[in-house]
């Protein structure tokens, strides 16, 4: 017996759960009803790193965001593994998340997860899909973008073999020039989109490139496309166009729906020093793990390959069992300090793939087994938009790159 992509994607969300989870329901995480796990905790003794997700914060988020556009929906952009914080987790908060109007994914099998993982809400999916899942996206009632020239070639058989309208989002590159369909050649592709009952026009959207003069152009041309569209009688849904960067900055661009992705994980989108003083986000994040050693260093010896830390004085240090295979940046070591306690403590030497060291200093003031916080809200130097430019990254990569194999976990604050 053949196992359908979605099947497969369940049962693939229930192997993956972490076993170190206590509280919760070893069946929950690919279950339909299944509800954010707030009971679930870690093991006492691991020491292995895991994230902890916030949903009190992403409440927070989305009532700034909302409070931003005037109350418009939301359309929350949940990509690449939901930012970081896992998918079905963020996908099982925003459902129960009355602002959140539906869900938005580049991936068709992120689209499958979310169902997989209980989210009821509209999704739609921005990317390209094969035949063979376009059906099974069908069937889960994921509404599609259409962008390519032979969309309806596309999208028609399956609305026909599954006997119903298919819902679409028709997606228009108005100079962006990554996806979409070409602002200049869309109206008579568009009329040819509206020919046929069976294709459902829910919305129409752009993508804006975040250059403040150029988004007014970009905007300008996707206003004067629908606008004709709607004139000569087609339909083109719910206009949506602005990211984080756009309920931010071009309020002009907010249109009948936002669809905004990492402010609504508590990080600031571009100009995070002035968009601080818009909004109150805080992160709703934590990458943590447990000291699994403290050394003494002695004088002119070092840590890391290569030895790019040589202590001149006596100086302790503890190895954490986080490195750059688990999402945790290599720059770490230009800037990066982790809380151990109540104590901020630098990273020193080279992140390796599973491990960093922490300078401690001339006494041993950490154990065996203490936690440690790599990421989050718990003190300024930790939370990503400020730790990204400490760094020289994107605070995009800082939640983007953490390692899905890791356990999530709900917690309060």
């Amino acid at each position: 017996m053949s196992l359908s992509r979605r099947a497969f994607l369940g049962a693939a969300t229930l192997a993956a759960t972490p076993t170190v989870l206590k509280g919760l329901d070893a069946g929950s995480a690919g279950s339909p009803s299944a509800a954010p796990a707030e009971a679930a905790t870690i093991a006492p003794d691991r020491f292995d790193p895991w994230v902890e997700v916030i949903p009190g914060h992403i409440s927070l988020a989305v009532r700034e965001v909302l409070r931003l556009a005037d109350n418009r929906p939301i359309l929350a952009v949940v990509k690449n593994n939901g930012y970081g914080l896992d998918i079905g987790t963020v996908g099982r908060i925003f459902q129960d998340e009355p602002g959140i109007a539906g869900m938005a994914v580049v991936k068709a099998d992120e689209a499958l997860k979310l169902r997989a993982a209980g989210v009821r809400k509209s999704i739609l999916l921005m990317g390209l899909f094969s035949n063979e899942v376009g059906r099974e996206l069908v069937d889960a009632g994921v509404e599609l973008a259409a962008f390519t020239p032979d969309a309806t070639e596309r999208i028609l058989p399956l609305a026909r073999a599954a006997g119903r309208r298919v819902g679409i989002h028709v997606y228009l590159d108005t100079g962006m020039g990554r996806m979409g369909m070409d602002f200049r050649d869309a109206l008579p592709w568009m009329e040819e989109l509206s020919r046929h009952p069976e294709i459902q026009v829910q919305g129409t959207f752009t993508e804006l490139g975040e250059d403040t003069d150029f988004d007014h152009v970009q905007l300008r041309r996707f206003l004067d496309v629908t606008g004709k569209a709607r004139e000569a009688g087609m339909e083109v849904g719910l206009l949506h166009a602005a990211s984080s960067n756009g309920v931010f900055h071009l309020p002009e661009g907010h249109l009948d729906m936002v669809r905004p992705g990492i402010s609504l994980f508590g990080a600031f989108p571009s100009r995070p020093d002035e968009e601080r003083e818009m909004a109150d986000l805080n992160a709703a994040v934590r990458l943590k793990a447990r000291v699994v050693r403290v050394a003494l260093i002695r004088p002119g010896e070092g840590v890391g390959y290569g030895r790019p830390w040589i202590a001149e004085e006596p100086t302790w240090v503890a190895t954490l069992p986080v490195g750059h295979a688990d999402g945790y940046p290599r720059e770490a070591v230009q800037g990066a300090k982790v809380l151990i306690k109540d104590t901020l403590y630098p990273i020193i030497g080279g992140v390796s793939a599973s491990h960093c060291i922490a300078r401690i200093g001339a006494q041993p003031s950490v154990e065996i087994g203490d936690v440690v916080t790599f990421l989050g809200p718990d003190r300024p130097a930790l939370e990503p938009n400020r730790m990204a430019e400490a760094l020289g990254v994107s605070v995009y990569d800082v939640l983007m790159h953490l390692n899905p194999l890791l356990p999530r976990v709900t917690v309060d604050g």
